[in-house]
């Protein structure tokens, strides 16, 4: 933004200090004016027997070393206001630093202004704060693009082998072919809305309305019971009503990614997948437990970060993943208020507890508004 130069705030608080002070001084000296000088009679009577100064004399005197003091009040003020303000000042130049260099893309810098608890302090405080979590935005945002990158290519450059082995083999599999490009294409059409859903939550763009997540969960359930099945999981939803504010699209897919997940990553065969739900004090808690071999505690911390895929987990089948289901479980859970923990379970498998700030209108004993 272009604006006309002024004065400094340094030099506005110097000419502030000395104009006070001068103003003090003209004050006291009229003081001295209303309550003594003016009971002084201009004239004193020449039968005196000493010599007495009337005011004319007194002013005589008394007006040049008045204009002295004011103007040393003057320069002392004008002097010392311009150290003081540069004293008081010296936090604003260090933020402003530390302001300049965050905006040449250096995150790195902190102010970690020394001494005591005051306004400037907090104000560094609050900066260095904001620094930190530009740094953390900035640098997983760059990693994960990066891997987003890698991930898109991956299947891109497949695509491409096979159209060039297609291309200088004509007598190749045109089915085989068809069904390889096919795989590949829907692999790429799912990360990409992986991704879109991720980008969605993360800016948490919707309009919060009661959710009951004990009905997410069943229909949750519903869609994923043919994997299930399949997977010969045994798949139970339990617990009651437990209402939320936030979108149902976005909770909705939080919870299949959830139970997809322990499906996924359970036994070869008869393994079981708990989803449950409940209301506690001013929090409602989602549930997902599943069995499956022991995580090492090491790795938890990874699980939710995009394109970990848990390589030291046991899955079943060939079912690969997109490597954002828990990124993207963790993305809707911190859009909606929320906490997400991630506890291995002695036995093996993953306990995922999943609390969200309660619905106002949870007290409804019907669940009808």
């Amino acid at each position: 933004m272009n604006r006309r130069p002024g004065l400094s705030a340094r030099l506005k608080l110097t000419i502030s200090y000395a104009g006070f002070l001068l103003l003090a001084g003209a004050f006291l000296l009229s003081v001295v004016w209303v309550f003594l000088l003016r009971y002084v009679p201009d004239r004193i009577s020449i039968m005196a027997p000493i010599y007495v100064p009337n005011r004319t004399d007194l002013l005589h005197v008394f007006l040049p070393a008045a204009a002295v003091a004011l103007a040393f009040l003057l320069v002392f003020g004008l002097m010392g206001g311009w150290f003081l303000a540069g004293r008081m000042l010296a936090p604003l130049t260090r933020i402003a630093d530390a302001a300049r260099m965050a905006a040449n893309g250096s995150l790195s810098h902190r102010i970690r202004l020394p001494g005591s608890e005051d306004e400037f302090r907090e104000l560094a405080d609050v900066f260095d704060a904001m620094l930190e979590q530009l740094e953390s935005h900035v640098s997983r945002h760059q990693r994960f693009a990066a891997n987003a990158s890698h991930e898109l290519r991956t299947p891109l450059a497949i695509s491409r082998t096979l159209l060039d082995v297609a291309r200088n083999d004509p007598p190749h599999d045109q089915a085989e072919l068809i069904q390889r490009l096919s795989s590949v294409n829907t692999r790429a059409i799912d990360l990409t809305e992986a991704l879109l859903l991720l980008s969605r939550s993360d800016r948490g763009s919707f309009n919060p309305e009661p959710v009951d997540l004990s009905l997410i969960a069943e229909e949750a359930a519903e869609t994923l019971l043919p994997l299930a099945e399949k997977r010969q999981i045994a798949l139970e939803v339990t617990g009651g009503r437990a209402w939320s504010a936030g979108s149902a699209a976005l909770l909705l897919r939080m919870v299949i990614n959830l139970v997809q997940n322990a499906i996924v990553h359970n036994l070869p065969s008869r393994g079981t997948v708990t989803v449950h739900t409940e209301s506690r004090r001013d929090a409602s808690v989602l549930l997902v437990e599943n069995t499956g071999h022991r995580i090492p505690p090491g790795l938890v911390p990874t699980l939710t970060e995009p394109f970990q895929r848990g390589t030291q987990r046991a899955r079943i089948d060939d079912h690969a993943g997109v490597g954002l289901g828990l990124a993207i479980v963790h993305s809707i859970v911190q859009a909606h208020d929320g906490t997400l923990d991630l506890t291995p379970r002695p036995t093996g498998g993953l306990l995922v507890t999943i609390r969200l700030p309660s619905s106002a209108q949870a007290s409804s004993p019907n669940g009808v508004y």
